[in-house]
């Protein structure tokens, strides 16, 4: 078969293998090292707590930018952390949310009213004390109820801010336990000696004066306002309090001395915010949605290894290795970036594992046509032919799974982001898994000299039985093109109508309002869960079964403690309920994300098509347009005639669906595009037929594996899981048909109206282009 390997294309060869195995290795083994020093950040549906959206407002002194709600969040921050929940975040998320999360907290109500106060906190002399408020008080002067109720606090000015306290701690008198709890106060600054000067003037007044008290005020309310030292007599006077240090004492609880803490040293809002949304997990739910995806994951990847070794034999083994390659790149690049794994972001993560097979299985395709079809000499020239044939569809398929990804990122929001972030990276590392993890070991496999004496063993010197059954029947698909348009428009139609007749079932993320999700620890019908959200006054409230022992109510847009009461008169029925999630979502943040989405699917198609369309020709785009748009219908009409939820995790299945069709479709074209070129005087619909038969075999194979992950998710996945799962599933399936039998179909008809210019052969030998021993880098 040509002319003998030369020595110096041997040798850019083996340094090529040399320089892949290597970096295989270090790549390898960095994963190894991330994975065995570094835990995974779990997002609070995984682990559990309290997630609170705020946005700031604008003030009529101060406006809600960039810059101030910076400030805002330090503040937040400040008193997050004064509440001494372990791990808690508070972020910036554009100009002017803020997020905060709180783990292991099952009741944000408390947490969301103290975080979220203005808290202007001053400091007064007190001037006297009033029966009442005059009618017309005097320009300056202040007059606020006492914090006991015993008349009208008169006060001065303020003598100094919150901003000159430094630190302050809710504690409690260790040596006189009887004494309770107080806050102590540490000032910064020239805080002390404001402190000084006026707890030294006050203690120069008799005891029980009113001048001998000084005024706390939090957002004009009196906290306190203690004497000065009573049993110090007049050795404080002029001298005071002085230092660094002070305390507060009063009848304080442990929460409200530790909340007033919080809020002294949170200091001041800039400006005010508003709750836009929040939403509570219990731990049970996380940990049984890690532990169902990750048999969800054993099993289906199980199944997926079993599947690619039986079909592909060795190399099938190099491909499972990488697998297990991609599993520990991915894993450790997610943890190396510090990204917050939440619980579409772990099915997304498991998904790209069967997606990973993709590469994989169209370099063995393309490397058993070279071998059966005499075009390559030896195993290993048929492999290196493989990857170097596959390299521009993986290139094509995998650029348009990205672009979803990417906009996921950027333009969606919530959890969906998480999903966004692990789908690109398994992308990335299912590239680097098969086109350099797969590559070594297949090459190291296939240069041994058992498999060259034994080359069925390799599991590329012959074709697999699905194309071995296509070449004996030879059908003509394309011969029948408008029949396919004609079922691709029923189906369009049947699913459309489904959403006029049903409507869409849209999620509290894209509506507004609150979801309340607990598992009961008797097991009651909906029926008397919908009598006792009734009696709790909410007749009107969607009342579910959602699991066996699981309840869910969705209701209108209201308070933490209304919804509390819904739960204690389902708890009443029920002995008792356990927390499983707690969601709200205002109108206007459900407005917001509902046109993220429609923004971000319509970008994602617009950017796939323009990349197909400097690809491809126009032709070959609005074919994939017609897939993408069959595909979308039939599964929000799916949704629709079931009545499941149409939410952010069914946005993130979506876009995932569309990049899967993209990628589809982009093989089936590239395969048409380059046979019409090796064969230009050839009919188009028997040029597609042929594009077709070389595929199929690699869409089936690649379906399979990927269906093996997502019916372990759908089956064994959980709830939370089951949606996501089923319209990937669906959306699978119908991509399947519609690359070959529907996308192919109108470019066909397109072609006919609107003719390309016919195709220049090229002159160059095949052999030449891919033989690494005759010059061309591989």
């Amino acid at each position: 078969m040509g002319d003998p390997p030369s020595t110096s294309g041997r040798m850019l060869v083996n340094r090529a293998s040399l320089f892949r195995a290597l970096f295989a290795l270090i790549v390898l083994g960095a994963s190894a090292f991330v994975m065995t020093t570094k835990e995974p950040q779990l997002g609070l549906d995984l682990r559990g707590g309290a997630q609170i959206v705020l946005e700031t407002q604008d003030s009529p002194t101060v406006k809600a930018n960039a810059e101030n709600t910076a400030k805002a969040v330090n503040v937040i921050s400040r008193r997050v952390d004064a509440l001494g929940i372990a791990e808690s975040t508070v972020t910036q998320q554009g100009e002017r949310r803020i997020i905060v999360e709180l783990p292991g907290v099952e009741d944000p109500r408390e947490a969301a009213k103290l975080i979220g106060q203005q808290a202007q906190l001053t400091f007064h002399e007190v001037l006297d004390i009033v029966p009442a408020k005059p009618a017309k008080p005097a320009p300056g002067d202040i007059y606020l109820p006492s914090d006991d109720g015993q008349g009208v606090l008169k006060l001065a000015k303020p003598a100094m801010t919150g901003e000159k306290v430094s630190s302050a701690s809710g504690l409690i008198d260790q040596n006189n336990l009887g004494a309770g709890w107080f806050v102590e106060m540490n000032f910064k600054d020239d805080g002390g000696k404001i402190w000084a000067k006026i707890t030294g003037k006050a203690a120069c007044e008799p005891v029980g004066a009113p001048k001998r008290q000084v005024a706390i005020v939090l957002d004009n309310s009196v906290i306190t306002a203690p004497q000065v030292d009573p049993q110090g007599g007049t050795q404080l006077c002029n001298i005071g309090l002085g230092g660094g240090r002070s305390t507060i004492t009063g009848s304080f609880t442990e929460a409200q001395a530790k909340d007033l803490a919080a809020l002294i040293q949170g200091g001041a809002l800039p400006m005010p915010v508003e709750e836009m949304s929040s939403s509570t997990v219990g731990p049970s739910l996380g940990k049984d949605a890690i532990q169902a995806s990750a048999w969800a994951g054993i099993i289906g990847v199980g199944l997926t290894a079993l599947f690619i070794i039986f079909a592909y034999r060795l190399v099938g083994i190099a491909a499972v290795i990488g697998l297990v390659a991609y599993a520990a790149m991915s894993y450790a690049a997610l943890v190396a970036l510090g990204a917050t794994l939440t619980l579409p972001g772990l099915a997304g993560f498991v998904l790209a594992i069967g997606m990973a097979v993709d590469a994989n299985v169209l370099v063995f395709e393309r490397a058993r046509e070279d071998y059966t079809e005499g075009r390559t000499e030896g195993l290993l020239r048929s492999l290196r032919s493989g990857f170097s044939n596959a390299l521009s569809a993986i290139a094509d398929s995998n650029i348009t799974t990205l672009l979803a990804a990417g906009l996921l990122f950027f333009l969606a929001a919530g959890p969906v982001r998480g999903f966004g972030v692990t789908l690109s990276l398994g992308v990335i590392a299912s590239l680097l898994s098969a086109l350099v993890v797969s590559r070594v070991v297949s090459e190291f496999l296939m240069s041994l000299k058992a498999v060259k004496k034994r080359p069925a063993l390799s599991g590329i010197a012959g074709h697999g039985k699905v194309r071995i059954w296509l070449e004996s029947r030879r059908p003509n698909l394309m011969s029948h093109s408008r029949r396919w348009l004609l079922i691709t428009l029923a189906a369009v139609v049947i699913a459309l109508a489904g959403v006029g007749i049903r409507g869409l079932n849209l999620g509290i993320e894209f509506t507004g309002g609150r979801i309340l999700e607990v598992s009961t620890t008797q097991t009651i019908s909906p029926d008397q869960a919908r009598e006792a959200v009734a009696k709790a006054g909410y007749p009107a409230a969607v009342v579910q079964r959602s699991n066996v022992d699981d309840i869910t109510v969705r209701v209108s847009d209201i308070s933490g403690d209304e919804i509390e009461k819904i739960r204690t008169e389902i708890s009443k029925v029920a002995g008792g309920t356990e927390l499983i999630r707690n969601e709200n979502i205002g109108p206007s943040l459900g407005d917001e994300l509902r046109t993220k989405a429609l923004i971000a699917l319509g970008v994602a198609l617009l950017a796939q098509l323009l990349y197909l369309a400097i690809r491809f020709r126009w032709t070959y785009g609005a074919g994939a347009v017609l897939a993408l748009v069959q595909n979308v219908a039939v599964v929000i009409g799916l949704f629709a005639w079931l009545g499941k939820p149409v939410d952010g995790i069914f946005l993130a299945a979506m876009l995932t669906i569309i990049g899967y069709t993209v990628n589809d479709t982009v093989v089936v074209f590239d395969r048409i595009r380059e046979t019409r070129s090796a064969r230009a005087t050839d009919s188009l619909p028997a040029v597609a037929d042929t594009a077709i038969m070389n595929v199929l075999p690699r869409t089936i194979n690649t379906g399979i594996a990927t269906l093996f992950i997502l019916s372990a998710l759908l089956f064994l996945g959980g709830d939370s899981l089951a949606d996501f799962a089923l319209a990937l599933l669906v959306g699978i399936v119908v991509g399947t048909y519609s690359s070959s039998l529907t996308a192919t179909p109108l470019f066909i008809e397109l072609e006919k109206r609107y003719p390309a210019p016919p195709p220049r052969v090229k002159v160059q030998q095949r052999d030449r282009d891919l033989d690494p021993d005759r010059g061309a880098v591989v």
